[in-house]
């Protein structure tokens, strides 16, 4: 497949490559990493009290958004989070699964995955952002990027509590949130609805959980309304593909 119209060569070579590696997933890669997203959100109840479940879940999930990403945007620094992030923390995803009250596993598997997420929401920011075009793919990528920022801010707070034992409270009680009611307060933070019945009490939790409100503020600001605004002009490029 060749390159648009007045694209230089390394653009048209970039996206040459991007259309081989697409067909793993389709058209739209991002569509399916957002599905598969908000579908683990949907799934993980059911799983809660298997260990098996969710380990595969996890490692399932893992290996999902890796592929989505090398799908949009391949790069060297890729191949290297995948070998130093993303393969031990599929390791450290049954590890926890299996042992979720062993504090350094569930911190090591914390400090693995949220890295992991951050870098995956920043190559799908630089997806959204290599050209002055808007594909029906960058318009589900916008999405997926932001489901990805939550798992990641959600890993931190995870390894917050393992540092600093009680930094969120909840309407359950006890001292520990488990990992998906800190994943609803990253959604709640983010989306800044406030809606959480978790709520960060120590000082380093407020101060990351306040970190996260300006990243979803800044995400709205900046990526959402560049997005809608090349929507809006798109008729000067040609239709959506």
């Amino acid at each position: 497949m060749t390159g648009h119209l007045g694209d230089p060569p390394a653009e048209a070579g970039t996206r040459e490559r991007r259309h081989q590696v697409r067909p793993v997933f389709g058209k739209h890669p991002s569509a399916v990493l957002l599905g598969a997203q908000l579908l683990a959100v949907l799934i993980y109840p059911f799983l809660r009290d298997s260990t098996p479940g969710r380990a595969l879940l996890g490692v399932v999930h893992l290996g999902i958004v890796l592929t989505a990403l090398w799908a949009v945007r391949r790069s060297p620094a890729l191949l290297w989070v995948a070998i130093c992030l993303g393969g031990p923390g599929m390791v450290f995803t049954v590890l926890e699964a299996f042992s979720p009250d062993t504090g350094w596993i569930v911190l090591v598997s914390a400090l693995l995955h949220a890295p992991f997420y951050f870098y995956v929401s920043y190559g799908m920011v630089r997806y959204l952002f290599h050209d002055d075009r808007v594909t029906r793919d960058e318009l589900f990528a916008t999405g997926a990027a932001f489901t990805v920022v939550a798992w990641g801010f959600a890993y931190v707070f995870v390894a917050v509590q393992v540092i600093w034992p009680g930094s969120f409270i909840g309407a359950g009680g006890g001292e520990e949130r488990d990992w998906f009611e800190l994943l609803y307060l990253s959604f709640s933070t983010l989306t800044s609805v406030g809606l959480s019945d978790v709520v960060p009490v120590r000082d380093h939790a407020r101060s990351l959980v306040m970190i996260e409100m300006v990243v979803g503020v800044l995400y709205v600001a900046l990526v959402v309304a560049r997005l809608v605004g090349l929507t809006v002009n798109r008729s000067v490029h040609g239709p959506t593909r």
